[in-house]
């Protein structure tokens, strides 16, 4: 179920970015179009199986790419939007959108809609998402956490931090970036939240807390 590609349909690079460094990281391959028309001309060379449509784009918007794409091509397609509004909901899904996430969006909210899609297009089986370090176990369709095969009770930010940590293991990352991909890009919490919750992770980990390391100055990684 991993090995498909999604291209990635958006005006805004730091948008496109953030999706990529989360998809990638859940094993997808990514291709990038910073609108209508260039998609629509990496279309004519390469046939993804899912395409992340932003509606509000310059030259040419996300509805009427969609109109494009579905007189010449069957892929399924997600809108993705900061607008919210009820009409432009049910515009999309006439137009034969596949799902429509308003932004802002949590990453794996995200990644749970892209794999609910493509499990119904293309008829494919997921395969638990399990992963697995040292001592750890994240079963991350049941959100069940184990230490040394015995269950671990965790808050959805402390999970969160650790499914991050673990999915990029050895990777540091800064305060603020856990923060804006735990919490959110609307988040009101300070950097010092992440300290707590980090020390409040370790202890619930019990000997195996060390395995989430302080680089000291910049922030914190897992590393087995």
């Amino acid at each position: 179920m991993k090995q498909f590609t999604i291209m990635i349909i958006d005006d805004e690079e730091q948008m496109r970015k953030m999706i990529r460094t989360f998809l990638e990281s859940d094993g997808y391959q990514i291709i990038e179009a910073k609108n209508g028309t260039h998609a629509l001309k990496l279309l004519h060379k390469e046939t993804p199986h899912l395409l992340l449509i932003d509606v509000m784009m310059p030259f040419m918007d996300g509805f009427t790419l969609a109109q494009q794409v579905k007189l010449e091509y069957s892929i399924p397609f997600i809108f993705l939007t900061a607008k919210g509004d009820e009409w432009d909901t049910v515009r999309g899904l006439k137009l034969g959108g596949d799902d429509y996430i308003v932004k802002p969006f949590k990453s794996r909210e995200l990644l749970a809609r892209i794999e609910t899609v493509l499990r119904r297009v293309y008829n494919q089986q997921i395969q638990p998402d399990i992963l697995e370090l040292g001592p750890i176990t994240i079963n991350n369709d049941s959100y069940q956490v184990k230490v040394n095969n015995e269950p671990v009770s965790l808050t959805k930010k402390e999970y969160g931090l650790l499914l991050t940590l673990m999915e990029n293991n050895g990777r540091v990352f800064t305060r603020e970036q856990l923060l804006h991909i735990v919490w959110g890009e609307d988040h009101q919490s300070s950097e010092r939240t992440i300290d707590t919750h980090i020390k409040t992770l370790r202890l619930k980990m019990g000997s195996n807390g060390h395995l989430i390391k302080t680089v000291w100055g910049i922030g914190y990684k897992f590393e087995v």
